[in-house]
């Protein structure tokens, strides 16, 4: 079981480290470029197709190395990333309208959880609420798959950042798959994930030489809502020594950064009469750029500050879901009023 794993991982990583140079060298062929613009933290083309090799990469080593007469599932999550990656292939190349790239990833998050039954079932006691009826919980799973999948393609800003969150989210997740021995296949899921992204990282950091684009930010963020959704789903049954009493909130701490990026931007947006869904530099890695930080540094510094909060996730589940909430609320919020106290002394500068 365990060679798997680490062969799912190497093989993922030597593919993913294999092919992003031809798709650097067909994409600057082709001029298939990202060009620098106002919002954006680049400033040269630079090509956006790294998804193509984290797609391939993962379906090859997970097909390889995975059983699937022992995960019916896996043919709807494949299902769901084919109509991710030409969503995310046709936005990179030719752009799509905001609507259709919703309705690409609201079909893929259907697909899943309709179908392929990953879904969450129950709240955890979270306000009270326990297990949930049939019809609410398969528009609740859609509906937190769909905003996971955005939260990902959201803080894909800068360089390093998404597959950074990537790697330490899908280890966090395979590996208490892994030692709760909950499905033997979804830590060969979450380690081909991490080697992809792995391989796509040794050209992403500083100077990058090509961008994960919206197909890899999309499959990425689906890929870590299914983990978050069955994380979620095992523990209502799980009674073993690594049961979690607050596995909602755990989920929610290793996923915290993009998702509470997410809901900070959508409402400082909308507090400005502005659409939620239009670009701008209000992101938490542009507060690190603005004070001064190199792609690198706000890089390493939001992946410490994810691995924090994992952390404290895991330590504090004890504590029930409030408790366990409002702490990484106040470790945020800390962060980011000492990062606006550090932008206001280096704009008085």
């Amino acid at each position: 079981m365990w060679q798997n794993i680490i062969f799912s991982f190497l093989t993922s990583l030597a593919l993913s480290f294999v092919a992003i140079p031809s798709i650097i060298a067909v994409a600057k062929a082709k001029h298939l470029y990202d060009e620098p613009g106002a919002r954006k933290s680049h400033s040269e083309n630079i090509p956006t197709l790294g998804g193509m090799a984290i797609f391939a990469a993962i379906i090859f080593s997970v097909s390889l190395w995975g059983d699937f007469s022992m995960w019916f599932q896996m043919q709807y999550v494949i299902a769901s990333l084919v109509v991710l990656f030409f969503t995310g292939l046709k936005d990179d190349i030719l752009l799509l309208s905001p609507m259709k790239k919703a309705m690409g990833q609201l079909l893929a998050s259907a697909i899943v959880v309709v179908w392929g039954g990953v879904r969450i079932s129950s709240f955890s006691g979270i306000f009270g609420v326990f297990e949930i009826p049939y019809i609410v919980s398969i528009f609740f799973s859609i509906f937190t798959i769909f905003v996971i999948i955005n939260a990902y393609n959201m803080i894909d800003g800068i360089n390093g950042l998404s597959a950074s969150f990537g790697i330490i989210a899908s280890l966090t997740f395979g590996a208490w798959f892994y030692i709760t021995d909950q499905d033997g296949q979804f830590p060969i899921l979450a380690f081909a994930l991490a080697g992809a992204l792995l391989g796509f990282l040794r050209f992403n950091v500083t100077p990058a030489k090509i961008f994960m684009g919206d197909t890899g930010s999309m499959i990425l963020g689906f890929i870590m809502a299914v983990f978050a959704v069955k994380f979620i789903d095992f523990n209502e049954t799980y009674t073993g020594v690594y049961c979690l009493h607050s596995s909602s909130i755990v989920a929610m701490g290793i996923l915290f950064v993009p998702l509470i990026d997410l809901l900070r931007v959508f409402t400082l947006r909308i507090s400005r009469r502005r659409s939620p869904f239009k670009p701008d530099k209000c992101h938490i890695h542009h507060i690190l750029l603005k004070i001064g930080m190199s792609h690198t540094q706000a890089t390493l510094t939001l992946s410490a500050l994810s691995l924090l909060l994992i952390v404290i996730s895991f330590m504090f589940d004890y504590l029930g879901n409030y408790y366990l909430g409002a702490i990484l609320a106040i470790v945020y919020i800390a962060f980011i009023y000492m990062l606006e106290l550090i932008k206001k002394n280096v704009a008085t500068k």
